[in-house]
């Protein structure tokens, strides 16, 4: 094990033992949500994990190492730090070499769980390519990862404030399979349909350890986007939350935020535009995630 890594007892005893680990990232509870509910949710979803049989590995920057596993007191640090850097592949090396305590996002977690021998990895939503790529080049860091490291992200699609078919045109480039749950179309984070189809539909997690294996054993590198719809009864009305990301766009554009800030700022101004709404929906689907997170990563142990 790379000495910059450190696993918590917990992780360290699930290695050991042959028992399914899956990762989560800390950018969600530093950057994604308001306190309490950041700490309540990391809380609640490791403890989704553990209910269904695997063990959560949160990952976070602190004290110049990877940490993977986060006592109690290390997710409040997280959750209450106004100074937690977000990570992404190229942060890493400075968080390490400063000790500054540093949140991975989708990009960085994949690295230290493929570090840390970890293959499946839970999140809210991946990210992917912002609107007006095409001439601006903001594509998120997570679609150039999930090219590279070998490592399934379960996600309830990508951000609904990102061009979707554009993500999706970048991940087919790059030979990253896109795997959809439950139905045929790719999820769209607080809805669960973006209308664009995803690659293949496998429903159950034996058919989607089957698939990764054989992806892995014919040398294909890269990940594999595991698109898990948020659950009906949680979702935001497709065409509300449309008419809201592009008011929350249009005042971004106007205040000048744009690179790491963007995806933060959005994510605020939605959850103040419906009244709290949207963070009740993350919360609901990174739990929904975290039950077919842990049930992949129990599949893939047996094969």
């Amino acid at each position: 094990m790379n000495e910059l890594i450190q696993l918590s007892p917990e992780v360290a005893a699930a290695r050991a033992d042959g028992r399914p680990v899956v990762a989560l990232e800390s950018t969600i509870i530093a950057h994604g949500m308001p306190w309490p509910q950041n700490l309540e949710t990391a809380r609640e979803v490791e403890d989704v994990i553990r209910a269904e049989g695997a063990v959560p590995a949160t990952i976070a920057i602190i004290g110049g190492r990877i940490r993977v596993g986060l006592t109690n007191d290390e997710l409040q640090q997280l959750a209450q730090s106004p100074d937690a850097m977000k990570l992404s592949r190229r942060d890493l090396p400075y968080a390490i070499a400063t000790g500054r305590l540093g949140a991975t996002t989708v990009a960085a977690t994949m690295i230290c769980a493929h570090l840390a021998g970890v293959e499946v990895f839970v999140t809210g939503g991946i990210g992917g390519a912002h609107r007006g790529a095409q001439t601006s080049f903001d594509i998120s860091a997570d679609l150039q990862e999930l090219a590279r490291t070998p490592v399934a992200v379960v996600c309830a699609g990508a951000k609904s404030i990102l061009d979707l078919g554009l993500t999706l045109e970048y991940l087919e480039t790059h030979g990253v399979p896109v795997l959809s749950v439950g139905q045929d179309n790719f999820a769209a984070f607080f809805t669960p349909d973006s209308g664009l189809k995803a690659d293949f539909r496998m429903d159950d997690a034996d058919t989607q350890a089957r698939f990764i294996r054989a992806k892995w054993a014919l040398g294909l590198g890269g990940g594999v986007v595991v698109s898990n719809p948020v659950p009906a009864a949680q979702a935001m009305p497709r065409e509300e939350i449309d008419a809201i990301t592009a008011q929350a766009l249009t005042e971004a554009d106007s205040q000048g935020i744009v690179g790491k800030a963007i995806t933060p700022f959005l994510l605020a101004r939605i959850k103040a535009l419906t009244g709290g709404r949207s963070l009740a929906t993350n919360i609901a689907l990174v739990k929904h995630n975290a039950v077919v997170g842990a049930r992949l990563a129990a599949s893939l142990q047996t094969r």
